[in-house]
């Protein structure tokens, strides 16, 4: 019997790309993933994963994305972005299925922006969820969902561990692309401003909350401007080199789960 397996993929806007170089390192390595979560572009990624698209496709995909794919400014009020042409775009991908049409146990975390909370989401469509997941504050409008006003999860949980252990995961494995950020010289864009502010302050975060992943993948992509796109073929390669170099402690968590299971070990 082996254990069953949960990744949960954290936020870092271009950044999160690496995302996918991680998932090609488990497919490559023949390890199953049972249960998966994300936080905003860990969302992004591991909601196109689940809704069983093909990884090269998506390198490919990632490759030639832009933010024209994804913004479509408003006047503000409560955001820069509308978030329509995101939602269509992942409504497109996605082939707008549910959570429970994927082809793994799935979950978004976004954070109701009134009440302060942190929102699972694991029902309606996956679209929904990864729009949520997504909003960074000040640059995306708020999504409405379920009555609440939802902005991206990593305001509360960048890399979304605990959910995926209530999942059903036996050991969770969490990908950290927001680690030893280095924070671009040059701020000359409202984005910018935004996306350093947020970034510093989720650094700040980082050092003082325990991840409670029973392994933490970070790969080296904080030289990577949260909003640089078209440096995805390098956050994708350093994604999978980092996953790459885990593989041996991923194994020995496995197996020693086995064997603590075989003798009737409680791991708790």
């Amino acid at each position: 019997m082996r254990p069953n397996i949960g990744l949960a993929l954290g936020a870092g806007s271009a950044r999160g790309l690496a995302h996918l170089g991680v998932l090609k390192a488990f497919e490559e390595e023949g390890l199953a993933i049972d249960y998966l979560g994300g936080t905003s572009i860990g969302s992004v990624v591991g909601g196109f994963f689940a809704a069983g698209l093909d990884l090269h496709m998506l390198e490919r995909l990632a490759e030639q994305l832009t933010w024209d794919h994804l913004t479509d400014l408003t006047v503000p009020r409560k955001g820069l972005v509308a978030g329509k042409k995101a939602k269509e775009f992942f409504e497109l991908l996605t082939q707008k299925k549910t959570f429970s049409q994927l082809e793994l146990p799935f979950i978004t975390v976004a954070v109701d922006i009134e009440h302060g909370e942190e929102v699972v989401i694991d029902s309606g469509l996956v679209a929904d969820g990864m729009r949520a997941s997504m909003s960074i504050p000040g640059v995306y409008v708020p999504y409405q969902l379920d009555g609440k006003k939802l902005v991206d999860g990593a305001v509360l949980n960048r890399v979304p561990v605990t959910p995926v252990r209530d999942l059903g995961a036996d050991i969770v494995i969490g990908v950290d692309v927001s680690h030893k950020v280095n924070y671009q010289s040059e701020v000359s864009t409202i984005f910018d401003v935004i996306m350093n502010s947020i970034d510093i302050m989720q650094q700040e975060i980082t050092k003082h909350k325990n991840h409670g992943a029973d392994l933490l993948i970070k790969p080296q992509v904080g030289h990577v401007k949260s909003t640089d796109l078209d440096q995805a073929g390098e956050c994708i390669d350093l994604g999978y080199q980092e996953t790459k170099k885990a593989i041996p402690k991923i194994k020995n968590l496995i197996e020693e789960w086995t064997g603590n299971e075989e003798e009737g070990i409680d791991r708790k």
